[in-house]
């Protein structure tokens, strides 16, 4: 595992501050300790740096992963994050979206979200920004990407597009064998 360069910690924090805004310090600085991004096998993995600096005695080959996953590089170089992510954006999420109960098994699916299921969204989020997608009873289920903005989710009819896929909790199941 090696420190990430500076241009793939720049792509890197660029996506993740699409979800969570300015409250990326907070994620790099928790009270629990000083924790880092590192890049191992093209995945990013997020840990604390006193157990990074612990894993450079054992040698690249024989480390299967540490730490969080939290994204890998393409092989165009671009970011995508996983939803072992999840857990750490969801309390620091800034646009947040709510979905009704009979509508988060399509979600799970892998489904867009349709403004029928819509159950509430964060006032002022904007087209095409990153959202944390939340149940009715406040459990995270995934990060998705904002079709419309809040004040055109009013306007649409019930069958549009509200909300673009990205990733769900229901990876786990769909892609069990070869989630790494």
């Amino acid at each position: 595992m090696r420190p990430l360069t500076e241009e793939e910690t720049r792509v890197i924090f660029e996506k993740i501050a699409k979800y969570i805004g300015e409250n990326l310090q907070l994620l790099v600085d928790r009270p629990d300790g000083t924790y880092c991004f590192g890049l191992h096998n093209d995945r990013v993995y997020y840990v604390s740096e006193m157990i990074l600096k612990l894993a450079a005695n054992i040698s690249g080959d024989k480390l299967m992963s540490l730490g969080t996953c939290f994204g890998k590089f393409t092989k165009t170089h671009k970011f995508r994050l996983h939803v072992t992510a999840l857990n750490y954006l969801a309390p620091y999420a800034k646009y947040k979206v709510w979905i009704k109960p009979g509508a988060e098994q399509s979600f799970l699916y892998g489904n867009h979200v349709l403004k029928s299921g819509l159950g509430r969204i964060t006032e002022n989020t904007s087209q095409y920004q990153g959202v944390v997608v939340y149940s009715m009873a406040d459990i995270p289920l995934g990060f998705r990407v904002a079709a419309k903005s809040t004040q055109d989710c009013r306007k649409v009819d019930p069958m549009a597009i509200v909300v673009f896929y990205q990733a769900d909790i229901g990876e786990y199941v769909r892609y069990e064998k070869t989630l790494t």
